[in-house]
């Protein structure tokens, strides 16, 4: 037997399952701005096309209630991390040959940044990238380095003044480069692109410092050395009064494809938010980290 409603009450029982539902996590980015971010001074992002959009990783993923962001000093990697701008919401994943990604699923938010034009910014290129970028906005040109899976250091100033790394060599170097100038953006990106085609997770994990989970900071790398292996780079954190922390992944993967802000499997869709209790193991839409694979530039 079917209980008949009068359409009066229908259209109560409508109005009462419809209006502000509980809050979950998922809905973190509806919640007023927290904390000081209106203050936070306006960073620096040199790639071209990085001004087109307003939204950034703090301004659109607000927290859930009771949590505070961690403070983050000015010209720090961690607060030019959380600016990060974002494309519009609902964005696809595209390919570095400008096809969408498979897996539409993993992200929640795609970053503002080109992935390149060949299949070069996978992973640890990714994290490798968003580090220089950082220097690079900071002029801290002779910072600018990263390790070769041959393990020879390949370093921005050296790379501009026409040294290059003979990689059939361990050790090697030959002059027969162009030189370029340091500050000119086009030089930085070819250099990068050279990185990229030289070195990986493996390189990448063996000159990165391992801390405890405990001590995650924004700008810390969960990254799996090998082939195949994985880097996920922590973007922002948020801490709670009883000392809880959560935080936020971005990631690239294979082929080359844009920069984006990962979905926690574990939680509502479209929350970005992951706890730092994760145990053992951390679950990420596309891979699994151990704990212990947390590591620090």
């Amino acid at each position: 037997m079917k209980l008949l409603l009068p359409a009066t009450a229908l259209l109560a029982l409508l109005t009462l399952t419809c209006a502000n539902p509980p809050y979950t996590p998922s809905q973190a980015s509806h919640l007023p701005i927290p904390d000081t971010l209106p203050n936070d001074p306006k960073q620096t992002y040199s790639w071209p096309g990085a001004d087109t959009t307003t939204a950034t990783i703090c301004t659109r993923f607000h927290l859930p209630q009771g949590y505070k962001r961690i403070k983050a000093d000015s010209n720090t990697f961690a607060i030019w991390l959380r600016h990060l701008p974002l494309l519009p919401p609902g964005t696809p994943v595209k390919l570095h040959n400008g096809q969408p990604k498979r897996n539409q699923q993993a992200h929640v938010a795609v970053i503002n940044i080109d992935p390149g034009k060949a299949d070069l910014q996978q992973c640890a290129d990714a994290v490798m990238r968003l580090r220089a970028e950082y220097l690079f906005a900071q002029k801290r040109y002779a910072e600018i380095a990263f390790n070769f899976t041959s393990g020879d250091r390949c370093d921005y100033l050296s790379w501009c003044k026409g040294e290059r790394i003979d990689t059939r060599k361990k050790g090697k170097r030959l002059q027969n480069g162009p030189k370029a100038t340091v500050g000119e953006y086009t030089a930085f990106r070819r250099y990068m692109n050279d990185v990229f085609m030289y070195a990986g997770t493996l390189s990448l994990s063996r000159e990165m410092k391992a801390v405890p989970a405990a001590q995650m900071q924004i700008g810390d790398v969960f990254i799996k050395g090998g082939s195949p292996g994985h880097a996920c780079i922590v973007a922002d954190m948020a801490e709670n009064e009883a000392g809880e922390k959560i935080f936020l992944l971005l990631q690239s993967y294979m082929p080359a494809q844009n920069i984006q802000v990962l979905h926690n499997p574990a939680e509502d869709e479209g929350n970005p938010w992951y706890s730092l209790n994760f145990g053992d193991e951390l679950n990420t839409p596309e891979w699994k980290f151990e704990r212990s694979q947390l590591k620090r530039f």
